[in-house]
């Protein structure tokens, strides 16, 4: 049984004892601790909070369990039923609610699921928000309503709003889109995304659409995190399918990985690229992205006249850097598509529209179009940890002996090497050190890696 309580919300594995997973009590406590917190941000109106949620198994048991919470805090509810993590962020601002609970577990594993929290501007809570709720809840700093001021319940539909929205988008142009006759697949790990994606894809005048996976019951068809070693049985579907373009995402539907028409991976690092060499052609400014994602981002900003900065990983930091620096895209290389234009969130369904107007504008193959950028290569590693393990001991220790290289200590450890980089970092979301490196070549990629993870395990 796993529970972490992080700036990326309370998620936890379904079942076992209280504050060992994420119990029915868990659920319960947490969520009233963020109706409190909302209340105390607005006192004197009556508080709405919309409620979406992606499709695993324990989805409507959870939501059953959020909602009632919030109706006997005294909250009204706008329950949007299965919906992806964008348009639960947009149904806040469209509803003009006070805040927002996204119950998904995002890359997690089916036994998984959490709550994530929205602010009324439909973005998520700051860290010191979040801190504010989690001492709520650690101290039952909050009490139920009465009787009659008891809140209510209504359902809204919000996927085709989110959709027409998208659409609506200046850069994004249907009519080139439809005129490409694309033939695109897409795989959405049976939960929403199955659901959403093909509607939004012949929304926007794709004709024939290959469906994978897209059956929304959350019996997950794969390990749910879109990375290469997850992605193989859905790469040589797209390979026989005949498509120039295949898209696949996470569960909640914030990450976008492509596959090229051939089969081979576009590189979930290059979604990010290559959305935003499209924006930047049209809209020149400044990009953000978190420290451990490819410096190809840099690269194409520069090239357009803009400037890139790095911002510390997770949504919420990437979105303070960008709003800081005034970017007119960014996002996180794990495929997660944040442009302003839409709203500040990582969203897979902006990310599809921008990306086959793109491809379609540009008159390559989805293939052709990745080799336009510069190449980098990266390795992913992990390090799983006991507990009381010092991650700052061990930061210190690796940092000590690159001390006469760039380091950057916003966000774990980050060297930066003339050709190269490795980012050592505690996950928000599991109990591991992940180790990010990036290089010129696979190889070097690896190496890089492969000896800073054989550093840190022997310090752990």
């Amino acid at each position: 049984m796993t529970l972490i309580k992080s700036i990326s919300g309370i998620r936890g594995t379904i079942g076992g004892k209280p504050g060992e997973g994420l119990s029915p009590v868990d659920v319960v406590k947490f969520t009233a601790a963020f109706a409190a917190w909302v209340k105390s941000q607005h006192s004197g109106i009556k508080i709405k909070i919309v409620v979406g949620r992606d499709a695993r198994i324990s989805g409507p048991m959870v939501s059953a369990l959020v909602i009632s919470t919030l109706t006997a805090m005294g909250c009204d509810v706008t329950d949007i039923g299965m919906a992806t993590t964008p348009t639960t962020e947009i149904a806040v601002t469209e509803e003009k609610a006070q805040g927002g609970i996204i119950l998904t577990a995002s890359h997690n594993p089916g036994n998984w699921n959490a709550l994530k929290l929205l602010n009324r501007k439909g973005e998520f809570i700051s860290g010191s928000d979040g801190e504010l709720v989690l001492r709520l809840a650690e101290n039952e700093d909050f009490s139920f309503a009465e009787v009659d001021s008891l809140g209510e319940v209504r359902f809204s539909d919000y996927t085709h709003r989110h959709i027409e929205l998208v659409k609506a988008l200046e850069l994004v142009d249907v009519e080139a889109i439809r005129a490409a006759g694309f033939r695109v697949a897409v795989d959405g790990i049976n939960s929403v995304g199955g659901h959403v994606l093909p509607l939004l894809l012949r929304e926007l005048g794709v004709q024939h659409v290959v469906e994978i996976n897209c059956t929304p019951d959350g019996r997950f068809a794969h390990n749910p995190e879109p990375i290469p070693d997850n992605l193989k049985d859905t790469c040589r579907t797209i390979r026989t399918a005949a498509v120039d373009v295949g898209f696949i995402t996470d569960p909640d539907v914030d990450r976008l990985a492509i596959v090229n028409e051939d089969g081979t991976l576009f590189n979930e690092e290059y979604t990010l690229v290559a959305c935003a060499d499209y924006v930047l052609s049209h809209t020149p400014g400044n990009t953000v992205s978190n420290l451990s994602s490819s410096r190809a981002l840099r690269d194409i900003t520069e090239k357009r006249g803009g400037q890139h900065f790095a911002s510390a990983v997770g949504e919420v930091n990437v979105v303070q850097k960008m709003k800081e620096k005034i970017a007119v895209i960014g996002g996180e290389g794990n495929g997660g598509i944040i442009y302003p234009a839409s709203h500040f969130g990582r969203d897979a369904l902006v990310g599809i529209a921008l990306f086959l107007t793109h491809l379609a504008k540009s008159g390559k193959t989805c293939s052709g179009l990745r080799k336009s950028y510069p190449d980098y290569f990266m390795a992913k590693k992990k390090i799983e940890l006991s507990p009381g393990t010092d991650i700052d001991a061990i930061l210190g220790k690796v940092g000590e002996k690159y001390r006469h290289e760039k380091i950057n200590t916003i966000d774990g450890l980050k060297i930066d090497f003339a050709d190269s980089w490795v980012h050592l970092r505690k996950s928000n979301t599991e109990p591991i050190i992940r180790v990010y490196a990036e290089a010129g070549s696979p190889a070097d990629a690896e190496q890089l890696a492969g000896e800073i993870l054989i550093m840190v395990s022997g310090l752990v």
